[in-house]
């Protein structure tokens, strides 16, 4: 409906603008993917379906993979 294709216009640009918010400052930050596992770094870049992360090394990390993030230093939730 066009209800629904307006909430996700606007999930994706609040995405969207977090995301760069978070690679322009640096932000360190905590990626919990769905299995458990956790990537540490920084955002450096993103698209659509995935995310590349700075940290120890450089992770290409898909975006249907991550159960949530949260900035390094904060408590998850």
């Amino acid at each position: 409906t066009a209800y629904e294709a307006a909430e996700e216009t606007a999930y994706r640009h609040a995405e969207l603008f977090y995301l760069q918010k978070q690679i322009q400052s640096q932000t360190p930050m905590v990626i919990v993917l769905a299995d458990g596992g956790k990537v540490e770094g920084c955002i450096e870049w993103y698209d659509r379906r995935a995310l590349k992360v700075r940290g120890r090394e450089k992770t290409l990390i898909y975006k249907s993979g991550i159960k949530y993030m949260y900035k390094l230093g904060e408590t998850a939730q």
